[in-house]
């Protein structure tokens, strides 16, 4: 199934666009209301309409396609208007890979591409080790019977170390700079608070380049400032580009990873018999991973792409020149024409666990392998070191992220037994 495009087939629109709920607090309706739907539906996201495309092939079409784009200036007509007073403006605004199209996302992604090689990502896997059994011996020393916070003692703080030393942020300005992303991905906040938080982000990111500038090192900040200021043909960033791409790095390299974690570990504890699985060796560390990024990804649905000229989808409904495009990756993961009717269903059996979790094509996420890495690598250390570990509450008490993109909980209390 191939988005087309012909003016000949009608419009189909729903009468009104879907409001997506800023909280996310039932995110899994939602997504099922929006596959009802069909291939397609009109969505509110904070404002600002789009078309939420949940048909998991149309979407991976949609993806692969030049017909979309991801640059907002080149081909959103209202992104002047928008950018102005929207709380989610630095999803769109950025100028990096994520907003980037053609030549231009070739150009960046090439320059990025060698710091996320194969043999850069296993050369990160002793320090993981080191970071992990780290933080397991602090839980040990915290356990006293009391309920104790995985997210906050585990899963956050291994993925900010780990791009903090890739992008070299000294380790006491890596807490600032968690707060700052966790406040990119909250879509609770108004436009006057999102846009403080955008302030403090660029002022840290600045400092960090200031400070890189003058005392370079063996990390990514220090490989884009040489990449900037090279004379050489075709291989520049601008200053823009460069802080935008420490933007997505940080972004995309911790708040995505810290869910996946708390995800993973949630779901083995909410069904003891998926955890079996793994001590039987039925099913690997990996299988667990790969499943938890199907059912609960990171990121539940990613704004924006551009319609570059009319699109007329397989079941008629037609998306026109410069509309914005709402990429839900949780409710194509779910769809039950890709995964069954057991789609909803976490089973780290499952034969097929295809997912859009890192997306698709060429906007791929290039850090899914380190991505893969530490989870995998917490989840067999934590599950070794603490073999009777239990939620401390029951599952459907745990509270959501305030947030439409990003997918976790606020805390996840567990006894380490």
């Amino acid at each position: 199934m191939t988005a087309m495009t012909s003016p000949a087939i009608p419009t189909v629109e729903s009468a009104a666009p879907i409001v997506l709920d800023p909280a996310g607090a039932h995110s899994h309706d939602e997504d099922k209301h929006l596959r009802a739907k069909g291939t397609a539906a009109r969505v509110d996201v904070l404002g600002v309409t789009a078309w939420s495309v949940t048909d998991p092939t149309v979407l991976k079409s949609l993806l692969m396609s030049p017909d979309v784009s991801k640059n907002p200036r080149a081909h959103w007509p209202d992104f002047k208007e928008v950018v102005q007073t929207w709380p989610l403006a630095l999803w769109v605004a950025v100028e990096n890979m994520l907003t980037a199209y053609g030549d231009d996302h070739r150009r960046l992604r090439r320059m990025i591409a060698p710091i996320f090689s194969r043999p850069r990502v296993a050369a990160l896997g002793e320090y993981i080790d080191t970071v992990v059994d780290s933080l397991l011996d602090d839980l040990e020393r915290l356990d006293d019977g009391a309920p104790v916070d995985l997210r906050e003692h585990l899963a956050y703080p291994l993925p900010i170390a780990v791009i903090g030393r890739l992008l070299g942020v000294p380790a006491d300005q890596r807490p600032a700079f968690r707060a700052i992303v966790d406040g990119v991905f909250d879509t609770t906040r108004t436009a006057e608070e999102a846009t403080a938080n955008q302030k403090d982000l660029y002022r840290a990111l600045h400092a960090l380049v200031d400070s890189k500038t003058l005392h370079p090192g063996d990390d990514m900040t220090s490989l884009l400032i040489s990449t900037r200021d090279d004379e050489g043909d075709g291989g520049t960033l601008t200053e823009t580009e460069l802080v935008d791409t420490l933007v997505l790095m940080i972004s995309a390299g911790y708040e995505t990873t810290v869910n996946v974690i708390d995800q993973a570990i949630t779901q083995l504890l909410a069904d003891p018999a998926q955890l079996e699985h793994v001590r039987a060796g039925r099913v690997t560390w990996e299988d667990v991973v790969e499943e938890t990024l199907r059912v609960e990804p990171a990121v539940k649905n990613l704004p924006m792409r551009y319609a570059v000229k009319d699109i007329v989808l397989p079941d008629g409904t037609r998306i026109a020149k410069g509309d914005a495009i709402l990429a839900s990756y949780a409710a194509a993961n779910r769809h039950p024409a890709w995964h069954g009717e057991t789609a909803d269903t976490f089973d780290a059996t499952r034969p097929s666990k295809d997912h859009l979790a890192f997306g698709h094509g060429v906007h791929f996420c290039l850090g899914a392998p380190l991505a893969r890495l530490e989870i995998t690598t917490v989840l067999r250390r934590l599950f070794d070191r603490f073999p009777a570990l239990t939620l401390a509450v029951p599952v459907n008490e745990l509270e959501p992220l305030g947030s439409l993109i990003s997918n976790g909980h606020r805390e996840l209390p567990v006894r380490l037994g």
